[in-house]
């Protein structure tokens, strides 16, 4: 598995040197390693050698992963989308849920928490793109589900997250990844405890961090293809 850290060495050095360009603390940049459809050594292999923040599209396969590793220093990311009925095998060790667009799966994280006697971090996942294949809130309706949110006591919203246009059109996802960042910025007038615009994966990152992002979800680039 040494190709694994061979590829996190390369694709750190990247961001690096990116930030270095754009005058950017490294410090302030969140790198999620994607683990998706790899397996748990992969991740166990990336965390001994320092790696610490994982994303997971699945519930099923976060859960898995979770209880196979048993590390709670390890943090989660669940960064697909959630359906409702998903929130109950998560919330009690999950780290940062990027996927809410509805203050109906808001309130199910709410209401699963209260027992917990925890709070969960979570961003809103934007649908920057307006593309039909993509989850996501409208960035219309940002602003409004955001302040309901705000009112659940056990919900921490940290910030957006957004995808990218599926596209080769880098124009395009420049476009996308600078209206997310207005929206952004508009939000952090209101909610000062804002902390992370999450965009940015293996083909764009370097747009992302050029358009204000702090948080990069790579996959790909660091554990290679997926079948």
């Amino acid at each position: 598995m040494q190709f694994i850290k061979e590829n996190y060495d390369e694709i750190t050095t990247q961001i690096r040197n990116k930030c270095k360009d754009l005058n950017i603390n490294y410090e302030s940049i969140t790198l999620i390693a994607v683990s998706k459809t790899f397996p748990s050594t992969y991740v166990d292999f990336l965390f001994r050698n320092g790696h610490y923040n994982f994303g997971e599209n699945k519930v099923q396969e976060l859960v898995q992963k979770y209880h196979e590793l048993k590390n709670e220093k390890i943090n989660w990311h669940l960064i697909g989308h959630l359906q409702t009925n998903k929130v109950k095998y998560i919330v009690n060790f999950v780290h940062l849920i990027h996927s809410v667009d509805s203050f109906k799966l808001a309130e199910e994280i709410q209401k699963r928490t209260v027992n917990l006697n925890k709070k969960i971090n979570i961003l809103i996942q934007v649908n920057i793109s307006g593309e039909n294949s993509k989850s996501g809130i409208s960035p219309s309706e940002v602003k409004n589900l955001a302040k309901n949110i705000s009112k659940l006591e056990n919900i921490n919203l940290q910030g957006l997250m957004t995808i990218g246009s599926l596209t080769d059109d880098r124009i395009l996802i420049r476009k996308n990844f600078k209206d997310m960042k207005n929206l952004y910025d508009e939000l952090l007038i209101d909610y000062t405890d804002f902390k992370y615009l999450s965009m940015g994966m293996s083909t764009d990152f370097d747009i992302a961090l050029e358009e204000g992002a702090n948080m990069l979800r790579i996959g790909s680039s660091i554990f290679g293809k997926r079948n």
